[in-house]
């Protein structure tokens, strides 16, 4: 799979196979993925990848925490700002209205929403999930180094035959993937990522993407 295919078959995966991921693959593309870029080589990421009874144990309590409606942790930061300008505001609703479309769940059914949303820590199936920390003390352009370590580790994952999803979710469960990671208390969890063999049974719609010259000017000489 060249550069190309693999950046354009990535999308995120909500549903996947029991099929293990080997973890000779894992170690293949975290090995790599570590020649991300980082300002001034700091590598400002730590990964936890959880498999197995570690991850079941995990799903578990989570489900626990959903299923008894447990108020979520408070976030360590914000997702989104609190108001979204045009075009963000409708991107992120064009999502929300494909997504459960496609999963033939209409707005007005909350309860449906809020099931398909749990999904989220259960990691969607997935038996391998990947959790990105970053130091408390770091700045908005290590935040940015991240965000392009994680891109790596999926385009890599593509290679390999596998997909992924990134999950920001897994903030408001921080202190429950604490339970079972003991991270250092200098560390902020910043997302987990949901990994392994897609289950092709699960309906989606491909997201689309802004035209080219909504994002992109081109200046010439």
């Amino acid at each position: 799979m060249d550069v190309y295919e693999a950046v354009t078959s990535r999308r995120a995966v909500r549903g996947f196979t029991d099929q293990p991921v080997p973890r000779e693959v894992l170690e293949r593309v975290l090995s790599a993925a570590a020649w991300a870029p980082s300002g001034s080589n700091l590598q400002p990421w730590r990964a936890y990848v959880l498999t197995g009874r570690p991850l079941a144990e995990l799903k578990k309590r989570a489900g626990k925490r959903v299923a008894a409606c447990d108020p979520w942790d408070e976030r360590e930061y914000e997702m989104y700002p609190p108001t979204l300008k045009s075009p963000y505001h409708e991107r992120r609703a064009a999502f929300g209205a494909e997504r459960y479309s496609a999963l033939g769940i209409v707005r007005e059914d909350w309860e449906a929403r809020q099931r398909a949303a749990a999904e989220n820590w259960n990691c969607f199936g997935a038996p391998a999930a990947l959790f990105c920390y970053i130091d408390r003390d770091m700045g908005r352009p290590q935040w940015s180094d991240v965000g392009m370590y994680l891109q790596t580790i999926m385009l890599l994952l593509r290679a390999e035959g596998l997909h992924s999803c990134t999950q920001m979710a897994w903030s408001v469960y921080r202190k429950t993937v604490a339970e079972i990671l003991s991270p250092p208390d200098d560390l902020i969890l910043f997302c987990g990522m949901s990994i392994g063999f897609e289950n092709v049974t699960v309906p989606y719609t491909r997201t689309g993407r802004a035209l080219l010259d909504e994002t992109v000017t081109f200046l010439d000489g």
